[in-house]
């Protein structure tokens, strides 16, 4: 046996880890495009439905995490580090769980969603993982970097964006709201919203640590 076929042996048989984060990165834009829907619906049992729609792909999203792990657990050589396997997966998957949340929250408290606050963090998630789905499959070959730095940047000034909206939705509500129980509710709603653009950032994160550490 030749020692280049000798050394193919250790390698990885596909590159499953990179079509597994496009799955991820597919479903949390999904979960983000019904959780736009979901606050701009006015019926509430229809709400209901598409929040319901948003869990599903949620547990979608955690048996794929799992795959991710396991498939760590059984390649002995892998195509990136494992630790950034390991976070990339991590903190897709805190998208989805805060994308979730979110959708769950505005149900279970019985909000109304047509509040510009939440309608703007919905705008925002939905630009976010819009620059992901970019992002996310260039990690295969690291060919397009200009395209991959570029929605890095975009998610980063959505991040911005979502600080900001967040400071004006919190002084609206306690200077408009005088309901306050309302305000508890609005306010943990207004707080999963912008840690689901916070968890954008760290996706995009540690895709920029893979592009300087390979690229």
């Amino acid at each position: 046996m030749g020692l280049n076929s000798f050394f193919k042996i250790f390698l990885p048989k596909d590159k499953i880890f990179f079509t597994l984060f496009d799955e991820m990165a597919d479903t949390v834009h999904t979960m983000a495009g019904l959780l736009h829907q979901l606050v701009n619906e006015t019926d509430v049992d229809k709400r209901a439905s598409i929040a319901s729609q948003i869990e599903n792909l949620e547990h979608k999203n955690d048996e794929t995490t799992h795959t991710v792990f396991t498939e760590l657990g059984r390649n002995f050589i892998t195509p990136l580090d494992r630790e950034d396997i390991h976070y990339l997966a991590t903190a897709l998957d805190d998208v989805a769980d805060h994308i979730y949340s979110s959708g769950k929250k505005i149900v279970f408290y019985k909000v109304n969603p047509n509040d510009t606050g939440i309608i703007k963090f919905s705008e925002l998630i939905l630009q976010s993982t819009a620059e992901l789905k970019k992002a996310v499959p260039g990690l295969r070959d690291l060919k397009n970097l200009r395209e991959m730095t570029g929605a890095i940047v975009k998610i980063n000034s959505i991040e911005n964006q979502a600080d900001d909206v967040f400071d004006m939705s919190i002084e609206s509500l306690y200077n408009m709201e005088t309901d306050f129980k309302a305000v508890i509710k609005k306010r943990e709603i207004y707080q999963v919203l912008e840690i689901a653009t916070d968890k954008c950032e760290d996706v995009a994160n540690v895709i920029e640590s893979i592009i300087i550490k390979y690229a």
